[in-house]
């Protein structure tokens, strides 16, 4: 019995336990309950989870000289998930007597939290006001700052926004060993993160004072929905380095290392929609200021021979996110798949570049076909209202070749319909001659046999065809694979061969790598970002190593326009791709 009731015991201490770290616990921390005058507080709020909507206590009788800052732990031990996260204030006190710090409130799924008031006692000016760690966290918190630069809070849809995080301090602390504790993540945004080859000390100003800042992170976002959108907040951990009232043995003053988190906080955005008046019906998504040029190679030739017309849109907007005008032609003009092609840059101004379709035309009659002219549509941000733009109407002359029996043809964009005249149906005999059958049995004939014997040969006959027929149909979604999977192919041997000219090499790469994904995963060139693109290859189960090489090499694509690179490294990043891409074939 006594080993019984052990057993009920230590089962039911083990489900209070995990009852209990359930639990949400939200509380204040205090630095110390009595301080003098001169001192200062420090005053922590505390959670086990996370919250949004935090409201602090007015600190009534206090001075706020520091805070808030945001603190995030998150780790995992043997398998079990810690949390915490903290709101820290620095005060001072502006009386004596029995001073209290009120309710602090936060919102956890759903639920709203309050701490307990807590007491604090303040008494006359001390002589040695607060420890020699907590002065210096003081003076880390008011010299330290770490603040995003958005250009537009209210952009339109689809408009650029540039973020910009810089870490501010003054020249009485020194910082160093600036390590990440939480990136920023942009799930309603296309994104594009823009390196940073060397981080540069500058000067500047923060709330009108001087200060040193270095720029530690750019990112160029483009909205994919309107409404408020969310910015998660980066945070940092950084050793700061904060002088003190003692001196070494030549005078120097001594400093002392200060660890400190700190955090830009949560920024939000108003993202607008496009105003509907005005909306062209051909309007794709185009945002920004845009050219468009239709070209054709050649005007004049056979019916033998073939030409390529270039539909080429180019200037500064959300270039990769939009589709370029279909180009239509007479039926007599058997038309291609267009070859996409892109040459696009990003910077703090957002995309800029060209995109272009090349589509393969091949005259079936001559004679002269008119190529009617396209319309683009693009919506321009700065003058709010949009545009369209139209191409001039193309005269091809196919002058040798094969005459249309129907001269029509020449100008109609749609398959003819054959004109049907009276003596269309005159070969359908209308009288019918009968010959009379052959006296012979027909039982166990050649002719019966012959007909027993043909449903099965025509079953036969059916079912391979039939094979033969779905082995060679492609369903448009393989024809793209294979289409995407010929360019990375295409691409990876222009890279080889443009070894030692950075440009051509990273651009062709890039473009190897994307068709790659296309054929892939399925995707298109609007859904490329690098969550997407991680998320897709984790879900075909590709190793973690795999993924993060892919990820490093689209990285060095981007960065190496701003970058110098040798013959070697290039050479490396070719390497790296191919063996990546063979690796991934494998695990996917």
């Amino acid at each position: 019995m006594k080993q019984l009731f052990l057993f009920f015991s230590v089962i039911c201490f083990s489900f209070f336990s995990v009852e209990v770290a359930a639990q949400v616990r939200f509380e204040t921390k205090l630095s110390k309950n009595r301080l003098g005058l001169n001192e200062r507080l420090r005053v922590s709020f505390e959670m086990n989870q996370n919250g949004d909507n935090f409201i602090p206590p007015n600190f009534d009788g206090f001075s706020v000289i520091g805070g808030p800052n945001q603190s995030v732990s998150n780790s995992y031990v043997n398998g079990v998930r810690s949390f915490s996260k903290t709101y820290t204030y620095f005060l001072t006190p502006n009386r004596k007597g029995k001073l209290t710090i009120g309710q602090a409130s936060i919102q956890i799924d759903g639920e709203v939290y309050k701490t307990s008031p807590k007491q604090v006692e303040v008494t006359e000016a001390v002589n040695n006001p607060n420890s020699p760690q907590a002065r210096a966290t003081a003076i880390a918190d008011e010299n330290l700052h770490l603040v995003a630069e958005i250009s537009k809070t209210n952009p339109y849809l689809n408009e650029a926004v540039t973020v910009i995080y810089k870490l501010y301090f003054s020249s009485e602390i020194s910082v160093s060993n600036v390590n990440e504790v939480e990136m920023p993540k942009y799930s309603d945004f296309w994104s594009h993160l823009i390196p940073i080859p060397k981080l540069e000390i500058k000067r500047g100003e923060y709330k009108g004072e001087a200060y040193n800042y270095v720029t530690w992170r750019k990112a160029v976002l483009y909205p994919q929905k309107a409404g408020k959108l969310t910015l998660e907040p980066l945070t940092l951990n950084v050793s700061v380095d904060v002088p003190t009232n003692r001196r070494d043995f030549f005078g120097n003053r001594v400093y002392q290392k200060t660890p400190k988190i700190i955090t830009a906080g949560r920024r939000s955005i108003n993202v607008r929609s496009l105003p509907e008046s005005g909306k062209p019906a051909n309007f794709d998504g185009a945002v920004g200021t845009f050219d468009l040029n239709v070209k054709f190679n050649k005007t004049a030739l056979k019916s033998s021979e073939s030409f390529q017309a270039t539909v080429k849109v180019s200037g500064r907007g959300n270039l990769k996110l939009f589709s370029l005008p279909k180009l239509k032609a007479p039926s007599s003009l058997e038309v291609y798949e267009p070859e996409h092609m892109e040459r696009i840059k990003t910077n703090l101004l957002g995309m800029q570049g060209s995109i272009e379709d090349t589509y393969t035309i091949v005259p079936q009659y001559q004679g002269n076909y008119p190529i009617p002219p396209l319309t683009f549509s693009y919506f321009d941000p700065v003058k709010e209202t949009y545009v369209s733009l139209n191409s001039k109407e193309a005269l091809i002359d196919v002058f040798e070749g094969p005459v249309a029996n129907n001269p029509s043809l020449q100008g109609n964009l749609t398959k003819q319909v054959p004109l049907i005249n009276e003596n269309y149906f005159d070969f359908i005999k209308l009288e019918t001659s009968l010959i009379p059958l052959e006296k012979e049995a027909f039982y166990r004939s050649s002719r019966f046999w012959m007909l027993l014997c043909s449903p099965y040969l025509l079953y036969f006959i059916i079912a391979f065809l039939k094979r033969r027929n779905e082995n060679k149909t492609i369903d448009p979604v393989t024809a793209r694979q294979k289409y995407a999977n010929r360019l990375a192919k295409k691409y990876l041997s222009s890279a080889k061969k443009a070894l030692g000219e950075k440009e051509r090499f990273y651009d062709a790469l890039e473009r190897a790598l994307h068709n790659y994904l296309k054929a892939k995963l399925s995707i298109e060139t609007s859904e490329f970002s690098k969550e997407r693109i991680v998320g897709l290859l984790q879900e075909k189960n590709s190793q973690a190593s795999s993924i993060s090489a892919f990820v490093s090499i689209l990285e060095k694509c981007e960065a190496a326009l701003y970058a110098p690179s040798s013959n070697v490294t290039m050479q490396e990043d070719f390497d790296l791709a191919v063996q990546t891409i063979a690796a991934l074939d494998r695990e996917i």
